[in-house]
């Protein structure tokens, strides 16, 4: 007798065409980082090595790109978990006129397109006579790293009773104590998680660190110049392999850590 729960055969195809036109991309730059020809693509791979890893490993054009990647992304991140767990308790226990708006207008930066947000800030540092430097970076990454980081704490600080708050002040803990032992143990994942899909964003982003960079190469940066410029095009994809593990780990800790859906804003991923 065939199954109630299992799924038709036409929605099961459409389903692994739709994970095939996503994913398969992604193999064959994992495939092309192992092949032995330098410049061109064929299918098969002529033949397979691991020599390009080594190569990318002996490159010193690709760990300044690194390391600045790494670095911007960690304090946009630690930015982010400050500023968006400061709006996001203020959008979510107190009540005032253009509260709605205002949180509208925070989420705002991650719905406009990058370029925008790219040149705003380029115009706005331009005109502030500011730079560009490790710091435009910081900063530009930073707009929408906020965001992430205030979905996950607003969602979390709704589902939390404001009574608790109340309780712990009725027993003599002052805010910093009600925050480290109440608050702090319930958004910890949120936060968390947050922080790690912000990370993600800011080591692989690209439109806003192009307008924000001046002379200076993130890693992105540095592949699409060399995917315009190619030298060694499987280096690139050894480079992208390392971005892609860089980026999937901790969107993968988000995942599991949010994986009930009440966690994240609107109940979902």
């Amino acid at each position: 007798m065939r199954s109630e729960n299992r799924a038709p055969k036409s929605l099961t195809l459409a389903a692994i065409g739709g994970l095939l036109f996503l994913h398969l991309p992604i193999m064959l730059i994992f495939l092309y980082a192992f092949t032995t020809e330098e410049r061109t693509y064929q299918f098969p791979p002529p033949g397979l090595t691991l020599k390009w890893f080594a190569v990318a490993w002996n490159r010193a054009d690709i760990w300044p790109p690194l390391y600045l990647s790494l670095m911007v992304a960690a304090i946009s991140t630690m930015m982010a978990l400050i500023l968006g767990t400061l709006c996001a308790a203020a959008m979510a226990r107190a009540r005032f006129f253009g509260r709605n708006q205002l949180s509208l207008l925070i989420i705002l930066p991650i719905a406009l397109p990058g370029v925008i947000t790219g040149m705003s800030l380029r115009s706005a540092f331009s005109l502030m006579d500011i730079p560009f430097s490790t710091l435009t970076i910081i900063l530009g990454h930073a707009t929408f790293c906020i965001v992430i980081v205030f979905n996950n704490a607003v969602a979390r600080f709704r589902r939390l009773s404001g009574s608790i708050t109340e309780a712990s002040a009725d027993l003599g803990a002052n805010s910093f104590q009600t925050f480290r032992y109440i608050l702090l143990p319930n958004l910890g994942s949120a936060l968390l998680a947050g922080a790690m899909l912000a990370f993600a964003l800011s080591f692989d982003e690209v439109i806003v660190t192009t307008f924000t960079a001046g002379q200076q190469s993130t890693l992105p940066i540095w592949m699409l110049q060399e995917l315009v410029r190619p030298r060694q095009r499987p280096v690139t994809n050894v480079v992208a392999i390392v971005v892609f593990a860089t980026t999937f780990i901790p969107i993968l800790i988000a995942y599991y850590l949010t994986r009930g859906g009440s966690e994240t804003a609107g109940g979902g991923k």
